[in-house]
Formats: structure tokens, sequence, C-alpha cells
């Protein structure tokens, strides 16, 4: 009877152990949404706010269509490009930036004056002035 008993006990947890759920493997999906709308460009670096005219360089417009920078950048991985850093607010920069949505002005400054002080690559990462 002994016998007995152990094995209905075994067989028992053993139902009980194959009705237990099997833990799920938690899912992750990170959405990085749409760029935002800035006439001159976005800064690279969260909260991707709008950079004000003069921040980019030429290099950065492809026809007058900002290519893009952050999790939205689609230029070539070796892309190198100038940026006047003093309009990056992490730099100090304090002064007025577009809304989201508005149109670029009608007369911008001439990109052959443009004279960056910083190279990045579109990814949030500075890199030396040689370009």
């Amino acid at each position: 009877m002994t016998g007995l008993k152990i094995l209905v006990l075994a067989g028992a947890a053993g139902l009980l152990f194959a009705a237990t759920p099997s833990r799920a493997m938690a899912q992750i999906s990170v959405s990085v949404g749409a760029a935002p709308d800035c006439p001159y460009g976005y800064y690279d670096s969260a909260p991707y706010g709008c950079a004000p005219d003069g921040y980019y360089g030429p290099e950065w417009f492809a026809g007058g269509v900002f290519v893009g920078a952050g999790p939205w950048f689609h230029g070539p991985d070796n892309f190198k490009g100038k940026v006047d850093n003093t309009y990056d607010p992490q730099h100090g920069y304090k002064g007025d930036s577009p809304r989201v949505g508005e149109k670029a002005a009608e007369q911008r400054k001439d990109p052959a004056q443009f004279k960056g002080n910083e190279t990045r690559d579109g990814r949030g990462h500075a890199g030396d002035d040689k370009k």
C-alpha cells in the first residue's frame, strides 16, 4: 500500500506540475515614431528639439531637405557633417528655436558662409573637425 500511495502522490504532483503555466519571455518593443518636422533640422540627442537655422551645415541637407539625425538618421554610415554647436542648448544656447511644424524662412543664410565648429555623425557622436 505504501508503494501505491507514493505512486499516486507522485502522479498527482506530476499532473499539478504539468498544469502550471510556463513563464513567458517578456517582449520588448521600441518605437521611435516619426521624425520631428523642423524647418532647419533637429538636434541629434533626446529630446530631439528643433535646431535653429545656422546649427547645421549644408551637407546635412539634400535638395533642401534635412537628412535626419538621431534615431531617424538616414545618411551613410561614414557620414560626417559640420554643426555650429554654439546653437546647441547643451553648449549653453538659450536663443529662439523654431517649433515643430514651422516652415523655413524665405531668406536663409548663404550656406557657403557656414563655419561649423564641430563635426558630428548624425547619431549623437561628435568627431574630429577634419572633414
